[in-house]
C-alpha cells in the first residue's frame, strides 16, 4: 500500500527524525506542527485527514515538561490524554491505524527487573498519569493501534540530556548527576526507524496491534550515561568534566521520577523483528552530526578564558 503517513508533532525531537527516516517504498511522511495539526482540536485533525487522505497516523506530539506538569495538569491532560483520544477517534472513522508514542513514566519504577508490557502501570506524577490516560483513551477508541513506550530519548534534533551535558560542561569543570535512577537511553532516530518499519508492516497485513516497548539495549544510570557522553566527546578533543554520582534525594524536583525505567523490548522483536536500539552507536552518530554545534560551544568558552 502507498500513500501519506500523517506525522503529528512533527516539530519535536522524534517528529523531526520521522520526516527524514527511511520509510518503506510507497509511504510518504507528511509532517504537521501544532499550527496545522493541533491534536487537541478534533476539527483540525479532521481537516488534515481530509486534505492528505493518509493511510496511517503517527502521534509524536506530547506535553513533555515533566516538572511543569505538576502545576499544569489541565494542559498536560489536554495534550496527552484528550489529544490521543481525538486522533484515535479520527483514525477509527477513517479505518486507518494510529501509532502513538508513550513513556516509561507510566510505571512507578519499583520493579527490580525490566518492565514488560503486561506489568501493571502506576504513574508517580501528572506527566505519567496523563500519558497513561492517553493510552487508555486510544485502546477504547480503536483496535488498530500501536502504543510504543520508550524512554530517555536523545538525538541531534531538539533538546535532550546529551546536549544539556555538553552545555553545562562549557561552564562547569565538575558536574553532579543522579546515579540511582536506571534506564535505557534511546536514540530518536532509532524510534523513528522503528515506527516506519512498524507502519509498513501493518499496511502489508501484519495485525499485531497493541502495546510495545522500544528502548536502548543496555541499562545505565543518568550518571553512567553522562560518563558515556563525555567519553564519546573526548574523541573529538572536547573537555571532560569530573562527573560526581549523587542520589535522587540530593537533586529534588517537583515531579518524582521512577527509579527503574528499564524496558523489556522482546515483544517488539518477536512481532516486528525490531531489536532494542544500540544507544552507544546512536550516541556516536548524534555527536558526529552535532560536532560543529558542540565545537562552537567549547570554542566560545576558550575565547572567554583568553
Amino acid at each position: 500500500m502507498s500513500g501519506a503517513v500523517l506525522i503529528f508533532g512533527a516539530n519535536g525531537q522524534v517528529g523531526r527524525e520521522l520526516l527524514r527516516a527511511a520509510w518503506p517504498d510507497g509511504l510518504m511522511p507528511v509532517g504537521l506542527g501544532r499550527g496545522e495539526g493541533d491534536i487537541t482540536d478534533p476539527a483540525a485533525i479532521a481537516a488534515a485527514i481530509a486534505t492528505h487522505r493518509p493511510v496511517a497516523l503517527v502521534n509524536a506530539a506530547a506535553y513533555t515538561a515533566v516538572d511543569k506538569a505538576e502545576s499544569e495538569a489541565e494542559t498536560a491532560f489536554a495534550i496527552n490524554r484528550d489529544g490521543p483520544r481525538h486522533l484515535a477517534d479520527a483514525a477509527a472513522r477513517a479505518g486507518i491505524p494510529l501509532l502513538h508514542l508513550s513513556t516509561d513514566y507510566v510505571f512507578d519504577g519499583s520493579k527490580a527487573g525490566a518492565y514488560a508490557e503486561s506489568d501493571p502501570v502506576a504513574p508517580l506524577g501528572v506527566y505519567g498519569a496523563s500519558k497513561e490516560a492517553g493510552e487508555q483513551a486510544i485502546r477504547a477508541a480503536t483496535d488498530q493501534h500501536i502504543i510504543l513506550r520508550t524512554a530517555w530519548v536523545f538525538g541531534a534534533l531538539g533538546h535532550n540530556f546529551v546536549k544539556t551535558m555538553f552545555r553545562l560542561a562549557t561552564t562547569r569543570p565538575e558536574l553532579r548527576v543522579v546515579a540511582d535512577q536506571r534506564g535505557c537511553p534511546t536514540p530518536a532516530a532509532a524510534i523513528a526507524a522503528a515506527l516506519a518499519t512498524i507502519t509498513g508492516a501493518l499496511l502489508r497485513g501484519n495485525t499485531a496491534y497493541g502495546t510495545y516497548h522500544f528502548a536502548g539495549d543496555t541499562p545505565t544510570s543518568w550518571h553512567g550515561f553522562a560518563e558515556a557522553i563525555f567519553a564519546a566527546g573526548h574523541r573529538y578533543g572536547w573537555p571532560v568534566p569530573k562527573v560526581h554520582a549523587i542520589a535522587t534525594a540530593d537533586f529534588p524536583t517537583p515531579a518524582q521520577r521512577p527509579a527503574n525505567s528499564v524496558l523489556d523490548c522482546a515483544k517488539l522483536t518477536a512481532a516486528f523483528g525490531i531489536p532494542a536500539a544500540d544507544w552507544h552507536a546512536g550516541l556516536s552518530a548524534m555527536l558526529a552530526e552535532c560536532r560543529a554545534e558542540i565545537d562552537a560551544g567549547f570554542s566560545a568558552l576558550i575565547e572567554e578564558k583568553r
